[in-house]
């Protein structure tokens, strides 16, 4: 029996989560741009500490709580438990707040280590201690989070993702216009309270009866989800302390307005990743934990996932290598043009990371806490062993290599372990998408190493054009067109993006009827600009080669070179 594929409901969570992300970007636009006139460099480094800190707390206090709830509701809900799903949303509250409580409690006792561990003093303890009610706040908000994303209420969750995000900006930027570096800590605690305030009033929406549970089931019930969240806890707090462990590296090294600098360039790389990454934890991972004991299901599940964020992702990832000085001047001011060289080689890093994403997550998904425990750590040590060595050698920039460098070495070991885990096996169009992308961002990544600024521009210009269309028109060979809101639909037209008979867009077909299983439909169009893209890459590479060969040793030389061998030759023949 044929399978039904899912990725109309990837793209449909995708579109909801992007769609809110891109309000989001909008709004980060305005925070960040307001943040960088205000604080500066410095303070922009400053504020990612308390940042690093914030989540450090929060990954140890939360002890992966919110992600081990998805994963009990999720399975709960997949299964048409009600009482499961009352009585796992019951406990995770009160061991949410528990938690909140026992990490701001250690956050204000251990403030003074915690400073002087930071900033080599103990002058910021004190600011130190306030950043606990945020650790509070954060983590009500991820117990009151993981219900709605457990129960996949996707539109719930976008709509809580812009009103926190716009309530935090209307109050943060006020607070440290008037008291500068001052008002960072309390500036953070505010954003906090937002979120708990937004996803209490989606959270209340989901009705679900009062179960009566005794003393002996809350315990059973959080034994279970802090057993299986241990090791989502090791998970976080090794990411969260990788993340602190490198900024602590660049500021001993290098300085704080380096710090800001790596800080400007992380956000912003993050930034279109984001969504989709966001996409794939809110709707793909309960989705995949509802069917993880099925091997071959969950393999092409993954599959689907991980060729649609590919296409999502990749001419982002290429237009942010492209105008990086302009997405910098755009989100912060000209003092910030040092984070372009490396916002360039954090996006080679986050392309690898949408790629072992999916893959990981059936580890996650299949609960087997040791493999998830050992990948995490083993990415870790290589992470910081490489920042050590590589910001020693190249500054700043080495931030960025080691963060490559870390996912290169992470996208290898994932599939080694899910393939012993699962069977799982890269499908035929992932395979071509993955390569056809990593091509396509690597001769754009060495543009701007070989040729002038502006050809190199012009280069990347063209790749995002072409990776566009690429990406469009092979996930309309994924969906029914009826799936397509119709002013979508009608610019795709106009563009000739898709065929000219859905004008009327009365009684939409499919464009393609047989099931997608190992490889992307091969309509004319779609091999023509596969084709199209690979001379490209062709031809961009020659003119780097042609380029680098004149620069290195100057066609008049070789010209030259070639004369005197010429007349000594004649000269030979002319003697014999």
């Amino acid at each position: 029996m044929t399978k039904k594929h899912t990725y109309g409901q990837i793209l449909k969570s995708s579109a909801v989560i992007g769609g809110s992300s891109v309000v989001n970007i909008a709004i980060g636009i305005v925070r960040t741009k307001a943040m960088a006139m205000l604080l500066g460099p410095s303070g922009v480094g400053l504020m990612g500490l308390y940042g690093s800190i914030t989540e450090l707390t929060i990954s140890i206090a939360g002890m992966g709580i919110n992600s081990s709830g998805v994963r009990q509701i999720a399975e709960a809900a997949g299964s048409g438990d009600t009482d499961k799903i009352a009585r796992t949303a019951a406990v995770l509250r009160r061991i949410s707040i528990f938690l909140g409580v026992l990490g701001a409690v250690f956050l204000v006792g251990f403030s003074g280590p915690v400073s002087t561990l930071t900033f080599g003093s103990d002058q910021h303890a004190t600011a130190v201690a306030l950043l606990s009610i945020a650790v509070l706040f954060n983590l009500v908000s991820a117990g009151q989070g993981a219900l709605i994303q457990g129960m996949r209420r996707i539109s719930d969750m976008a709509k809580m993702g812009i009103l926190g995000a716009l309530f935090g900006t209307l109050i943060s930027i006020p607070v440290v216009y008037f008291l500068r570096e001052d008002g960072i800590v309390i500036s953070l605690v505010l954003v906090a309270a937002m979120g708990v305030l937004t996803s209490w009033w989606y959270s209340r929406k989901i009705q679900l009866q009062t179960p009566s549970i005794s003393a002996s089931q809350v315990g059973q019930e959080a034994a279970g989800l802090l057993k299986l969240g241990f090791a989502f806890m090791i998970s976080g707090l090794l990411m969260s302390g990788a993340a602190y462990a490198v900024r602590l590296i660049i500021v001993r090294k290098v300085g704080f307005d380096a710090a800001g600098l790596y800080q400007s360039a992380w956000a912003l790389g993050g930034i279109y990743i984001g969504f989709i990454l966001q996409a794939m934890g809110a709707d793909f991972y309960p989705r995949l934990a509802a069917i993880a004991k099925d091997n071959p299901e969950c393999n092409r599940v993954v599959n689907e996932q991980a060729h649609v964020s590919m296409l999502l992702a990749g001419p982002g990832i290429i237009a942010t290598l492209t105008f990086a000085p302009l997405v910098i001047a755009l989100f912060y001011t000209p003092k910030f043009e040092g984070a372009v060289e490396i916002l360039r080689w954090l996006c080679l890093g986050m392309t690898l990371r949408v790629i072992s994403w999916p893959m990981g997550f059936i580890i996650v998904a299949k609960n087997v806490q040791n493999l998830l425990i050992f990948s995490e750590l083993a990415w870790t040590v290589v992470y910081l062993s490489l920042a050590w060595v590589c910001v020693d050698f190249f500054d700043l920039k080495g931030a960025g290599i080691a963060f490559f460098g870390s996912y290169v070495f992470h996208v290898f070991m994932i599939y080694v372990i899910v393939r012993r885990l699962s069977g799982f096996r890269c499908s035929t169009a992932n395979l071509q998408t993955s390569f056809l992308f990593l091509g396509l961002i690597a001769v754009v990544f060495c543009g701007f190493y070989i040729l002038p600024p502006l050809l190199a521009i012009g280069v990347g210009t063209l790749a995002v054009l072409l990776s566009g269309i690429y990406s469009t028109q092979v996930l309309l060979n994924l969906i029914s067109l009826d799936r397509i809101p119709r002013p979508v639909l009608r610019v795709l037209v106009w563009f000739r993006l898709a065929p000219s008979s859905c004008k009327e867009l009365d009684d939409l077909e499919p464009i393609c009827k047989t099931a997608i299983s190992d490889s992307v439909v091969r309509n004319k169009p779609f091999v023509d600009i596969k084709w199209s893209i690979c001379a490209y890459m062709a031809c961009t590479l020659f003119s780097m080669w042609v380029y680098w060969y004149e620069g290195t040793y100057g066609w008049f030389v070789v010209l030259d070179s070639f004369e005197s061998e010429l007349k000594m030759l004649v000269s030979i023949f002319h003697i014999k």
